[in-house]
């Protein structure tokens, strides 16, 4: 008697969240923390519904997510991708609503590497003429 559980994957930066959802009240639980408790800003709570609010599945899903790297606001929005991919998984239909929300999409953008021969990845050492 397994309940069904869809997992996925979501990623921002260097931080990665690890997402479990299952047919439920619409916990959501990251590293055994409430996401106030463990995000402690009521817009990261309010980034984290997003998905529910545009699939209009509010209170029907239990999330636990295990969340690593980054900061807290590159966890933040690994893990509303996350969701969103699994709620996707979970009916297809959402897929549409999802993606015109910009929620489907991983945010490419990411720290630039330092070169050698520069101080970082667009700074150069001080020239001096003399």
């Amino acid at each position: 008697m397994a309940q069904e559980q869809t997992y996925a994957t979501g990623k921002r930066k260097s931080a990665v969240a690890r997402v479990w959802i299952t047919p439920g009240s619409g916990n959501v639980v990251v590293n055994q923390q409430s996401t106030d408790s463990y995000f402690g800003n009521i817009f990261f709570e309010q980034k984290v519904d997003k998905p529910f609010a545009v699939t209009e599945t509010a209170e029907k899903f239990d999330v636990k997510a295990t969340v690593q790297g980054g900061g807290k606001s590159a966890q933040v929005d690994a893990l509303v991708h996350g969701i969103s991919k699994a709620l996707q998984e979970v009916n297809p239909e959402f897929r549409d609503s999802l993606k015109k929300a910009g929620l489907l999409t991983r945010d490419s953008r990411i720290k630039e590497r330092k070169k050698y021969g520069q101080r970082g990845a667009r700074a150069r050492f001080q020239f001096s003429k003399r």
